[in-house]
């Protein structure tokens, strides 16, 4: 339950008490979607805010509950989500401070492991591939409608909407090739044994060192999925260190063949990149486009 109040002023009494006020509010700069802030209250509290327009008030409720989602698994470490609510024109997300202590020893096995924990916990309650509500990749829609086959899930809620917003990047010949990829997506996914929880988006810009010096996990874009899909986003700006492939990799949700499949959960990501940024992703769709088909 995401605590949701209806000003800035009232989450503040509420979270610090009576009497605590804003001392300090300095910009933390890194995002490029929200506004964000350092606050220190007048009781050295520190607090950590995004901010935006009032349109962003869904959004920053949909990462609340993602955030949540995530934390109730007990398995790896997200920021304390202390509030949302609405000041004038602009929306906010209060979150407890990360300071980003030194990283412990074996930082990369231990978030290969708890990450591991998360895929393992977080199983769905219906056995079903989705989420309870839509929720957003960037700043865009995420379809999450319920599927008993992850592949039906990935065709629909995946492929399916970001191809639609990006239809007028690509000739007839490409649409050919993207209808033939997704009616035969099934020659290339594999149906997992059980839905797992992702955090959706899962790349090094969403992992920051947590206050215990262990990764911890911020922005999500949670649904339940094959852990593969989260695994490959690591993958596709830059890549996590070697020990922590390694490390996932020994707790045995990896199956044989996901190098061939990792492309097509890329695909996905490329596709909303392409949507938010314009043409400059669109020959690494097309090169993965042409190479399954």
């Amino acid at each position: 339950m995401v605590h949701e109040y209806e000003s800035f002023d009232k989450a503040l009494q509420k979270i610090c008490g009576e009497g605590c006020f804003l001392a300090e509010k300095r910009p933390v700069f890194g995002g490029d979607i929200n506004d964000a802030f350092r606050l220190t209250m007048s009781d050295g509290t520190v607090l950590f805010m995004k901010s935006n327009n009032i349109r962003s008030y869904d959004n920053f409720k949909a990462e609340a509950e993602g955030l949540s989602a995530i934390r109730d698994t007990g398995a790896i470490g997200v920021p304390p989500i202390l509030g949302m609510g609405k000041e004038g024109d602009r929306s906010f997300l209060l979150l407890g401070y990360v300071s980003g202590e030194s990283r412990k020893k074996d930082y990369w096995e231990t978030f290969a492991g708890e990450l591991a924990d998360m895929h393992i916990a977080g199983i769905s309650g219906n056995g079903m591939y989705g989420f309870a509500r839509n929720n957003y990749i960037g700043s865009n829609s995420q379809v999450n409608d319920w599927h008993s086959s992850w592949v039906s899930f990935f065709r629909e809620c995946r492929l399916q909407p970001q191809l639609n917003m990006a239809s007028t990047y690509f000739s007839s010949a490409d649409r050919k090739r993207f209808d033939h990829l997704l009616s035969h997506l099934d020659n290339y996914l594999i149906e997992p044994g059980r839905p797992s929880l992702l955090h959706g988006d899962l790349w090094s810009g969403n992992m920051i060192t947590g206050n215990d010096g262990k990764g911890w996990l911020i922005d999500p874009a949670v649904y339940y999925g094959h852990p593969e899909a989260d695994i490959a986003m690591t993958e596709l700006f830059g890549g996590f260190s070697y020990r922590f492939y390694g490390a996932y990799r020994e707790r045995g949700l990896m199956e044989n063949g996901y190098e061939d499949r990792r492309d097509i959960y890329n695909l996905y990501h490329l596709l909303n990149h392409l949507n938010l940024f314009g043409g400059g992703y669109l020959s690494s769709v097309i090169r993965i486009l042409k190479h399954y088909t």
